[in-house]
């Protein structure tokens, strides 16, 4: 039995009034919450159109016959299942924190309680862990046994080598069969300049996209107050700095670094999340559910 420290129950009961929807339309083998692409019989109205040979006649709507003495068929939006494709970074910078606090640990609790949250409401769950030392694809499906294999491997994330997610969301672009959700758990230790190009090919490819962009306050502010030694957690060279030497350009580079993040943002249309390691999970987790309820959903 793999251990799953991460799934906090008490967490999960208070978010299980929360459903996690897709903010775009979806393309799915069951019926479910989400909006669809195909017209269907849900009961969400979507429009009328002329009726030809060979419609279905009960879906003819016959007050319209009457005020035009024409035939019309009304469509409807077809509510269907989602596939939640979760790619969480497990490259070294996600060993980065206090403790047993950790970027990873931190993701493991989101993708962990996404993950149960969508198989609990009958959507498709997949993974893919992302780093030179831990990379492997989890095809989402549905079902408790599938549901198991994804939380094993979650379990069993640990941090190391360099980064991959730039070719994982390439990859993943590309893989993913059909329209899905894809939550991106990450520190985003990459360059932006290679980050906006796997953002837009996500998108490309009708993908509804979410970011949550983990960060401890002291990357931020970097308030050291005496030399250190500085350890590249992704293979790089230690550097030996006085802080007092090089805090003014770290900042600087850090400010630059956000700006740019917030011009993919701009121009991609993803879901984004900001995260700092000392805020409550399922606080992050319940504002990133309420900002999804549409608002046929809130009647």
């Amino acid at each position: 039995m793999q251990k799953r420290d991460f799934l906090d129950p008490k967490a999960m009961a208070q978010l299980m009034g929360l459903p996690l929807y897709a903010r775009f339309a979806m393309l799915g083998s069951v019926s479910g919450r989400h909006r669809s692409p195909v017209k269907g019989s849900s009961l969400e109205f979507a429009q009328y159109r002329k009726y030809v040979p060979g419609d279905d006649t009960r879906r003819l709507d016959w007050r319209t016959w009457g005020r035009t003495d024409r035939f019309y068929i009304k469509e409807f939006e077809a509510d269907t299942n989602l596939r939640l494709c979760l790619i969480v970074d497990s490259s070294g910078s996600m060993a980065f924190g206090e403790n047993a606090a950790t970027k990873l640990a931190f993701a493991r609790r989101l993708a962990g309680t996404l993950a149960f949250l969508a198989a609990r409401q009958g959507d498709a769950v997949g993974l893919w862990s992302v780093g030179e030392k831990h990379a492997r694809e989890i095809p989402a499906r549905r079902g408790a046994a599938h549901l198991g294999v994804v939380l094993d491997q979650i379990s069993d994330l640990e941090p190391g080598g360099g980064t991959t997610l730039v070719e994982a969301l390439h990859s993943a672009a590309e893989r993913v069969p059909q329209r899905a959700l894809v939550v991106i758990i990450s520190d985003l230790f990459v360059d932006p300049a290679e980050l906006r190009p796997a953002m837009q090919h996500l998108r490309y490819r009708k993908h509804d996209v979410a970011v949550f962009h983990l960060l401890d306050q002291q990357e931020i502010d970097f308030n050291f107050d005496r030399p250190a030694r500085f350890v590249d957690l992704e293979g790089g060279e230690p550097v030996l700095a006085d802080p007092s030497d090089v805090a003014r350009q770290y900042r600087e580079a850090v400010h630059a670094y956000l700006i740019a993040l917030d011009e993919i943002i701009r121009t991609t249309g993803i879901d984004y999340h900001r995260v700092k390691l000392h805020e409550r999970y399922e606080e992050v987790l319940a504002r990133f559910l309420l900002g999804r309820t549409p608002k046929r959903a809130a009647r």
